[in-house]
């Protein structure tokens, strides 16, 4: 499998790393491209350094580069998550503005109707936001709102990491270990 990651300047970054970490461990070719806002977030947020994020991924595209590889629909790959995505790049796909190559990748990823996954991150959510998504929800794109699940009883923030990169995971049709499920009996299994 061959995925695009996306990874914008949104908080979330941490959540990002984890998916990456966790694409790398199930075998997944990355594509990483990270736009010049996450760079700075991710030093704030997960203390983790490009040089260390860029080493896990098989390709690294510059942001700016719309010549890269994923800008064409020729490109075959399983689909694109944008992780955090940020209110600046839902808008900017809704309208198509491909002004770089993150935006230009997902409108790809839309044009060619391959999987694109937005985990949104803001709150509160204003009308514009809740229209984009709508908007976008209805041309097939997922809308995965970075939130937290409780009933596995996190007992940290780098296990409610792993739960929402195992949710990411689960929109492509992989499994990984780290994956916490509901049971009927109402509990998270081990």
């Amino acid at each position: 499998m061959k995925l695009v990651v996306g990874i914008t300047g949104a908080t979330g970054a941490p959540v990002a790393v984890k998916l990456v970490e966790f694409l790398r461990d199930v075998g997944v070719e990355i594509h990483l491209v990270v736009s010049p806002w996450a760079r700075t977030t991710l030093g704030v947020e997960s203390g983790v350094g490009m040089d260390e994020l860029q080493a896990l991924a098989d390709h690294v595209h510059d942001h700016r580069n719309l010549a890269a590889s994923i800008s064409s629909g020729s490109f075959r790959h399983d689909g694109m998550v944008i992780v955090p995505c940020s209110m600046k790049t839902l808008a900017a796909i809704r309208i198509g503005l491909a002004d770089n190559l993150i935006t230009r990748g997902a409108d790809v990823t839309l044009k060619e109707r391959r999987k694109l996954v937005l985990a949104v991150r803001e709150a509160p959510l204003n009308s514009i936001h809740l229209e984009n998504m709508l908007y976008l929800s209805n041309l097939g794109a997922v809308i995965f709102p970075l939130t937290p699940a409780y009933y596995h009883r996190p007992q940290s923030v780098e296990e409610i990491n792993e739960q929402l990169a195992a949710r990411l995971l689960d929109q492509f049709g992989l499994d990984h270990p780290a994956s916490r499920r509901w049971r009927d009996d109402g509990a998270a299994a081990e």
